[in-house]
């Protein structure tokens, strides 16, 4: 903590030592002298001591100085942490709820993977061979390079319950989660995992062999040594698998049971590296092929295994449960008949009741059953099961990237966070099994409505990265299992580029509902308590963004981070937007008013707003967000800097020109060798002017519902929104306008158009909730936007439900022209927004 080292130091020293009456006696007759008044005066005791007490108390602070400004450097404030009590602190986040989260498939980047809520955790996972090509893979990390035909969690409550199918070349394998708390559990409880395998007779090969070969590991961070149940593992005379022991949970053990005939071998591992476990299980692999020509593990262990991989070989079909039980060391732990308890028929009546009770919330929370067909429905389930089992556990440091080095004598690149842990919800498994933050606002839509105290975790979680500026690290890579899958020029966050604060959104969410009464007491005393902790950190934020994202002129705002140096892009990228590659101003500068941030900063300053009524706050100087609110709502003042007349249409203000575009040009690398590379030629000077593109960004006043329901502009915005030449299709609103120059291009040679044309469901969400809002309010443009919303609504929820059955997955972004799903999947991070379209849940922001 900044200045703690100061109070060891004075701690650290005593005053100097009085002497006793009698040598202080002693001293006075030796040193006295006579005045002219005749008296004797004690000179060492008065004037000597004082010049000696003078002199310590000099050196004491010149001491404290020196070592305050040596021995304790401050932190530098980009890494200094908010100083104001963690949310995550709070009372209702311990406790029973702290310990009913403990467990969970909190590693969503594998196909399956377990592990605690807490840094050194015991891990588990699935690995499996399959089939591809012709030849054997170990899967073990969600891949697209995999190919398999479907994976996800169709159903999963976030909580204690989980059911995924995944489709691999011909092979089914179905896991199920369950988690169990009883009196004679250890911290956290129980849990089981059922394993399904089975084949597709049509799609397998015999010669690619008769048996399924599973891997179920465990794997201890924090370095304890785990104990195989026996040499030669046999479950017809004992179950267990593995024990050991844990200060969190106390003694452990895993048993696996099965009906079927199965095989076992194992192999035990000592490593200090987790984010590789299946390059230990492939090695040990290869060298018994190599020595005996078989694909079985060595049946042997390294010294102190910390990491234990079980091979589980058995012809289709086969079904075995794996159980893992804790606080095994207690008097009144009944191991076996705990066992029995998450095996067998027991699990089987258990999962079948978890699955139906997880059935029936879908249908309570979100009414599909009147909104939309059964095909729709299962695709909704798919949404929040897959949204919910994603959900992860991370711990570790982000990179922050420097502007400067910290001094002249050695260069360094970025600094380190402050060790922290992040419970969040993440886009994509196998390609972005991280944080972001603009993403989980989106997200928390979902989930807040599912289990609104796992969206405050999550929420607060996120809140608590904040630094003591009020910045949050948009993309959080945390722990050497999240790194390892980043190269390395993305992992440094930038603190001076910002994310829109999407968290609004849901807490405004939150924040209508509760004043609809949609929640218990204790729920809405739990909500009020989180709002209180939080309003410091979300003003925090509000004003980051506030200052330092804005523009030369009040009330306008600009994204940091744009490269205008950039010799390589047709037009720079806007990554902090979240937008990427959508057109902005040709040629960055501090000109520039991007819309977007204009509206999100709105729609911060509004949940702020409510925040103040809802806790009876009193509006400080400087920071009145209802005044902020009407500066950002008057029509006048966004029109006169954002709005075309011509166009009908609002956009961005920057240093522009169009005639910009990528040429083959032969550039010098080093030693004089040429390479042909497409560089950026500009062929007019730009100028300050509206940036000529139609797309999302150009409806943001209308998602934030800001034009009057009787202006001539909403109608011009509504016949923006229908119009097949521009923005419109058979299966959603394009990102961008196909009358725009940048319509589809590649940005540079190899970077494909991404936010130019295709279909986010995300943005088409919030234009849904526009055309809802209007659709419901009094107005000449009341039926217009009616039509408008039904189709739209009916061509997304047709799509996606028709791309889902066909491919198996709900995907990143559509294609405008076929409807086809492209780029990540699964992707159930905002794309799952589809069940609130299903469900017509809209916010009123």
């Amino acid at each position: 903590m900044i200045g703690s080292g100061t109070t060891t130091a004075r701690n650290r020293l005593r005053s100097p030592s009085q002497p006793d009456a009698d040598s202080l006696h002693q001293t006075s007759n030796r040193h006295r002298a006579t005045t002219k008044y005749g008296t004797s005066i004690p000179l060492f005791n008065k004037l000597t001591l004082i010049k000696l007490f003078l002199a310590i108390t000099f050196f004491i602070i010149f001491f404290l100085i020196l070592r305050r400004s040596v021995a304790v450097p401050r932190l530098p404030r980009v890494i200094t942490p908010f100083p104001a009590p963690k949310i995550m602190d709070l009372p209702q986040f311990q406790g029973e709820h702290k310990e009913s989260l403990y467990w969970g498939t909190y590693r969503p980047h594998l196909y399956l993977g377990i592990r605690a809520r807490t840094p050194q955790s015991l891990m588990a996972g699935l690995m499996w061979i399959g089939v591809k090509d012709g030849s054997n893979h170990l899967r073990h990390v969600c891949k697209h390079e995999d190919d398999l035909s479907a994976y996800g969690w169709g159903k999963h409550n976030g909580r204690d319950y989980g059911h995924q199918v995944l489709v691999d070349h011909g092979m089914i394998l179905t896991t199920e989660f369950l988690k169990s708390k009883g009196d004679d559990s250890g911290y956290g409880g129980d849990w089981a995992v059922r394993i399904d395998v089975q084949v597709d007779k049509s799609k397998w090969n015999e010669e690619f062999g008769r048996d399924a070969q599973l891997f179920f590991y465990l794997a201890d961070e924090g370095g304890n040594v785990l104990d195989v149940g026996s040499e030669k593992l046999n479950i017809r005379e004992s179950s267990l698998l593995a024990s050991g022991s844990r200060t969190d949970i106390g003694d452990w053990q895993l048993h696996l049971k099965s009906m079927d005939d199965l095989k076992l071998h194992y192999s035990g591992f000592h490593t200090p590296h987790f984010h590789n476990l299946s390059d230990l299980v492939e090695g040990n692999l290869a060298s018994q092929t190599r020595k005996h020509g078989q694909v079985q593990l060595s049946d042997s262990s390294d010294d102190s295994p910390n990491v234990l991989a079980f091979q589980i070989i058995g012809g289709f079909p086969f079904t075995t449960d794996i159980v893992f039980i804790s606080g095994t060391d207690s008097e009144n732990s009944i191991v076996e008949e705990r066992v029995n308890s998450l095996a067998g028929a027991s699990l089987s009546n258990e999962l079948k009741y978890k699955e139906q009770a997880y059935d029936e919330k879908i249908e309570k929370v979100f009414n599909l059953a009147e909104k939309v067909d059964s095909d729709s429905i299962s695709v909704g389930k798919a949404a929040v099961g897959n949204l919910l089992g994603g959900i992860g556990y991370f711990y570790g440091q982000s990179k922050i990237a420097l502007s400067r080095t910290l001094n002249d004598r050695e260069h360094v690149d970025y600094l380190s966070y402050w060790p922290a842990e992040l419970y969040t919800a993440v886009p994509c498994r196998p390609i972005f099994p991280r944080g972001f933050l603009w993403d989980e606002g989106f997200h928390q839509l979902v989930i807040w409505r599912s289990d609104v105290h796992i969206s405050l975790d999550i929420i607060g979680h996120w809140l608590d990265l904040m630094n003591i500026d009020g910045w949050i690290p948009r993309e959080q890579i945390l722990g050497a299992e999240a790194l390892s899958r980043i190269p390395q020029e993305y992992v440094a966050q930038h603190p001076t580029n910002g994310n829109p604060p999407t968290l609004f959104l849901a807490l405004s969410g939150i924040i209508n509902a509760l004043k609809n009464n949609e929640f218990n007491a204790m729920d809405r005393s739990e909500i009020s308590l989180f709002m209180e902790r939080a309003f410091g950190r979300l003003e925090a934020w509000f004003q980051w963004l506030n200052n330092t994202q804005s523009g030369e002129q009040m009330s306008s705002y600009y994204w940091r981070g744009r490269d205008n140096r950039t010799i390589f892009e047709l037009n720079p990228q806007t990554l902090s937007s979240g937008f990427d590659d959508y057109p902005r101003a040709s040629h960055p500068s501090a000109d520039e008013r991007h819309l977007d941030l204009r509206c999100w900063v709105l729609l911060a300053a509004e949940c702020m707003h409510s925040i103040e009524e809802l806790l009876n706050k009193e509006t400080k100087p400087g920071k009145n967000y209802g005044s902020t609110v009407k500066l950002l709502t008057d029509l006048e003042l966004l029109n006169k800097m954002h709005f075309d007349e011509a166009y009908g249409a609002y956009f961005d203000f920057g240093n522009h020109t169009e005639k910009v575009r990528l040429e083959w040009k032969e550039l010098k690398a080093g030693h004089n060798h040429a390479t042909r590379q497409l560089v950026r030629e500009v062929s007019e000077r730009p100028v300050l002017s509206l940036v000529p593109h139609i797309g999302y960004v150009s409806f943001f006043p209308f998602m934030g519902r800001i034009i009057p329901s009787g202006s001539w502009i909403l109608e011009k915005q509504l016949e923006l929104i229908s119009n097949r030449s521009q923005l419109w299709t058979d299966y959603g609103l394009c990102s961008l306008a196909k009358t725009s120059s940048l319509y589809m291009k590649y940005n540079t040679e190899h970077d494909a158009p991404y936010w130019r044309g295709t279909i986010w469901i995300n943005m088409n969400y919030r234009v849904l909730s526009a055309l809802h809002h209007y659709s419901e309010e009094n107005g000449p443009y009341q039926d217009k936007a009616k039509v408008i919303y039904k189709e739209l609504r009916s061509n997304l929820i047709r799509n996606m439900a028709h791309n889902y059955h066909q491919t198996g997955f709900l995907w990143e972004q559509y294609d405008q022209v076929k409807g086809n799903g492209k780029g990540a999947h699964p992707f159930t991070g905002w794309t799952s927004v589809v069940v609130l379209i299903m469900a017509e849940a809209y916010d009123t922001i």
